[in-house]
């Protein structure tokens, strides 16, 4: 049985002190839980250190910017608070999860009397995906919804609002036999899975979709960096579903789910290869502080 996240022991960040986990809650008509007035990040800490600890901090400040919630805490003392959350619940390889919310001093869609919050946990977490699956590469389904339009939402946010439309379509896949699934916009162009960015190669080359109507993963920016390092030319552009059957291989970045390889989108299928594989192993290099080989 899968241990709820409601009762476990440790510790939890909650608006500058450590509390005990199962204290560590909010009232039922908490603005955040009835409006979505919530940003989030999701991180990981290898051997002791978070990876990209003040990219995911200065996100989380400019998410909440971005919601019109101006946070009482510098990127500098958010940093400080995650790694006070790894040291006191004795961890070194964890997933954390600072998230930043609107109060219960007001209801009602308007929120400027609403006090800003803010939490951090961090508990153990595998692999997002199963392991040997993953390594074989994941089955994909086609969303139903597509991500909205860059005028119709804060679509560089990492709210939780928007992540709706994510958890539905990922039921969804689920049921259908399926992992996970790929949005398109809502354009029909190809965007990302319902909660990591998507890359695919072709003669060598990486291609991505533009990050301007989604969020541009920390992970992604890392993969782009790491294939630029390689001599690998990274080209993000406009990418329509019926381009996907020229493509040879696939896969998903994100915190959650590093880098992840796919092996079927709906009707299209795929191919773990050498770039894949080589970019992987790169990223895991990287985030467990190794020597990234030549």
């Amino acid at each position: 049985m899968v241990q709820p996240y409601d009762d476990r022991d440790g510790v939890i960040w909650m608006d500058g002190e450590l509390v005990d986990w199962r204290g560590a809650n909010v009232h039922i008509l908490t603005h955040a839980l009835h409006y979505a007035s919530s940003v989030f990040e999701g991180q990981r800490a290898y051997n002791g250190k978070i990876f990209a600890l003040t990219k995911h901090s200065e996100r989380l400040v400019k998410s909440a910017a971005i919601l019109g919630m101006k946070l009482p805490w510098s990127v500098e003392q958010i940093d400080e608070a995650c790694k006070q959350v790894l040291e006191a619940n004795n961890l070194t390889d964890a997933y954390m999860r600072p998230i930043a919310w609107r109060g219960s001093e007001q209801m009602g869609v308007t929120a400027a009397k609403a006090t800003p919050h803010l939490a951090i946990a961090a508990w153990e977490w595998g692999k997002y995906f199963d392991e040997e699956k993953a390594d074989k590469g994941i089955r994909l389904d086609i969303a139903t919804y597509r991500r909205p339009a860059p005028h119709t939402a804060p679509v560089d946010a990492k709210a939780a609002g928007l992540y709706m439309i994510c958890t539905i379509s990922r039921q969804h896949a689920e049921v259908r036999g399926y992992d996970d699934a790929l949005m398109f916009d809502w354009e029909g162009r190809v965007a990302e899975a319902t909660g990591a960015n998507v890359f695919f190669v072709k003669d060598g080359e990486l291609h991505t979709p533009t990050a301007d109507i989604f969020l541009n993963g920390i992970t992604r920016q890392t993969v782009i960096e790491l294939a630029k390092n390689r001599g690998i030319n990274v080209i993000e552009r406009r990418i329509w579903p019926e381009e996907l059957e020229q493509f040879e291989e696939c896969f998903l970045t994100g915190s959650a789910a590093e880098v992840t390889f796919v092996s079927e989108i709906g009707p299209w299928s795929f191919q773990p290869g050498d770039l894949s594989r080589q970019l992987r192993k790169d990223y895991d290099d990287l985030v467990n502080g190794r020597q990234v080989s030549a």
